[in-house]
């Protein structure tokens, strides 16, 4: 016989990455010695298995989130003693003379996210939040129209959807607030967002999709603190993006290619991409005698202010990437997810004690953030990315107009549109394909360069079995006819872990494979493929990556 359990709580927290953390560890502070009970749920294997980012850290955020914690406990990595941009060219390179504007990382600390989160847990845990992993969240509940909670995932469902002997149904969990903190294009987040039309009159998100990888590489070639970004090769003026890489302590370095997923190319491959990046002699002698030991990837909300949503509606609020607060071109997001997080702690706080949870209550967080440092940062860049809507060059030429008149430019507010909806037809694409633009440069050695397959096993991605598959076609005859025939099936390209396959027959037929044990949640399909034709959906917990440094 079915049934489903029901939890009750004050605060549910969708998430285990800083933001929601930085909510749990805020809010317990501001309510110490209060009955409050705060939940925090983690679809991840464990906190921190899920999580990945470059990272340098603007870390005196932690001050004001641990004000009393050591600050030389937090398992920060390598303070910034050198930060310079490379330009590349196919087999050169130069650095710049000069920082570009809001690129400065001086000061800054190179870190993994992944064993912050971890860190900040056993803060949380320490006063009194309750913290659940390898659960997935997948519905939202609501009463009366709004927001009361949500439930995890059902278990024991075969790949048909039929129910086994060990069918669990998923728990409710009913909450005064919920807090949506999924970080980048969060399931949940995005149904909330869709049903309150919380982005209407804003620009749409735009992403970038980052590959990275950590390498063990030999003394002294490169120094902990060492931090570089690099521009140009190998991509060309129409692709917006560019390449990081940060030395770490005990002769690590972390390595990566971020591409803007407003690409033209139908066959780009950003995972090839980075590969090739790899080969530049500026980058391949610092790992030359290293080895690769762990492979990630992940999407960026890079929209802007703009782009930001409607942060709050009756009972819930959003936090942290799933809201887009990131600072382009610093790409700086961290420390404004715990910003985030900290106001979301305020606001809730509040609204407990006024016992009103209400939406005109809970916008007092958005007011919170408009009068932080998160405006303050995101404010004077608000048109940079959608600046580059037309490539380099014009991009640049907006970014230089929006120096001198404090973000403004000369057109005012600029529009985005749906990565998507870059993506050209083959048949109308007139320049060189991704393969014949580095048709030399894409056999790999597996030792300096990787295909996807031996990437994905460093990011020791794992799902089970008996489920449905949590990529889903939403209308297979039309896929067939726009993209496959039209497009040729871009998530074979631009997927980083090998999850698409498209199969051709003896006799030409053509139907696309799906490998979803591959999938490490980046979520880029979810984003990218032509009329939105792919869903991404949570898996069961527990299910994809398992970070440990990331």
């Amino acid at each position: 016989m079915e049934h489903n359990d029901i939890v009750s709580t004050d605060v549910l927290i969708v998430g285990g990455g800083a933001s929601g953390l930085a909510t749990a560890i805020h809010l317990a502070d501001i309510l110490e010695g209060s009955n409050c009970k705060i939940l925090l749920i983690e679809k991840g294997n464990s906190i921190g298995s899920h999580i990945l980012s470059g990272a340098v850290i603007k870390a005196d955020i932690f001050r004001d989130l641990l004000p009393d914690i050591d600050f030389s406990s937090i398992p920060l990595n390598a303070k910034v003693i050198q930060d310079k941009t490379v330009y590349l060219t196919e087999n050169g390179s130069f650095k710049l003379p000069f920082h570009p504007p809001y690129m400065n990382n001086m000061d800054n600390y190179t870190a993994s996210l992944g064993q912050i989160c971890k860190f900040l847990a056993t803060v949380a845990k320490d006063k009194g939040v309750e913290i659940y992993t390898g659960f997935s969240v997948d519905e939202i509940l609501y009463k009366d129209g709004k927001v009361c909670g949500a439930k995890t995932k059902d278990t024991g469902i075969d790949h048909h959807g039929a129910k086994l002997e060990n069918f669990q149904a998923g728990t409710q969990i009913e909450a005064k607030v919920t807090v949506f903190a999924e970080g980048s294009r969060g399931y949940l987040t995005q149904k909330l967002i869709n049903k309150f039309k919380l982005d209407e009159g804003k620009n749409k998100q735009v992403y970038s999709l980052g590959v990275k990888e950590l390498w063990s590489v030999t003394d002294g070639s490169i120094k902990a603190g060492e931090v570089y970004h690099t521009m140009g090769y190998p991509l060309s003026v129409d692709e917006f993006g560019g390449g990081f890489i940060y030395g770490l302590n005990d002769n690590k370095v972390a390595i990566g290619l971020v591409v803007g997923l407003d690409y033209k190319d139908p066959t780009f491959d950003i995972h090839g991409a980075f590969q090739v990046w790899k080969q530049n002699p500026f980058v391949s002698k610092i790992l030359k005698g290293g080895k690769m030991i762990e492979f990630g990837a992940k999407t960026l909300p890079e929209g802007g202010y703009f782009s930001l949503p409607k942060l709050y509606v009756d009972n819930a609020l959003i936090v942290g990437d799933g809201a887009g607060f990131i600072t382009m071109p610093a790409l700086k997001g961290v420390h404004l997810a715990i910003k985030s997080g900290m106001l979301a702690g305020v606001a809730i706080a509040d609204a407990l004690e006024k016992n009103d949870t209400s939406a005109k209550q809970l916008s007092e967080y958005e007011k919170l953030i408009n009068s932080s440092l998160i405006k303050d940062e995101m404010y004077p860049v608000r048109n940079f990315r959608a600046g580059f809507n037309n490539g380099l060059f014009r991009g640049a030429l907006n970014f230089s107009t929006q120096l001198l008149t404090s973000g403004a430019g000369l057109f005012g507010k600029l529009q985005t549109h749906e990565d998507r909806d870059a993506t050209i037809k083959l048949k109308d694409y007139d320049k060189l394909f991704f393969k014949e633009r580095f048709e030399k440069r894409l056999e790999f050695d597996k030792v300096l360069t990787f295909d996807k397959a031996t990437d994905v096993y460093f990011s020791k991605a794992s799902h089970d079995e008996e489920q449905l598959v949590h990529l889903q076609i939403d209308n297979p005859a039309s896929y067939k006819e726009v993209n496959i025939k039209l497009y040729g099936a871009p998530c074979v390209a631009f997927c980083p872990a090998e999850v698409y396959e498209l199969h051709t027959d003896k006799s030409g037929h053509q139907e696309l494979r799906i490998h979803a044990e591959n999938c490490v949640h980046c979520k880029t399909c979810d984003i990218k493929s032509p009329n939105g034709a792919i869903s991404w959906v949570v898996p069961n917990g527990g299910n994809g990556p398992d970070y440990d440094n990331m």
